[in-house]
């Protein structure tokens, strides 16, 4: 569901608004479209990292770190 917010942005260069406007009709698109698609880029990026994603690798990278140690205390053990 999309709710209707009404933004204002001041203090928006001239060289800014003229850019928007340039990359609004490149995109075959109005400006206020472009600013929103710009806004909806921003805040969910494609490229964003999942959090159970994240806490997975952590979990992954902190087993392998322990084996290693686990590897190097053993290694010692024998060598003493």
């Amino acid at each position: 569901m999309t709710t209707a917010v009404r933004l204002t942005i001041r203090n928006l260069s001239d060289e800014t608004h003229r850019a928007l406007r340039v990359r609004a009709a490149h995109h075959g698109r109005s400006t206020e479209a472009e600013i929103r698609d710009i806004l909806e880029s921003a805040v969910h990026p494609s490229e964003r990292v999942k959090l159970g994603s994240l806490l997975a690798e952590i979990g992954r990278e902190a087993e392998r770190s322990n084996r290693d140690v686990e590897a190097l205390q053993q290694s010692r053990q024998l060598n003493q």
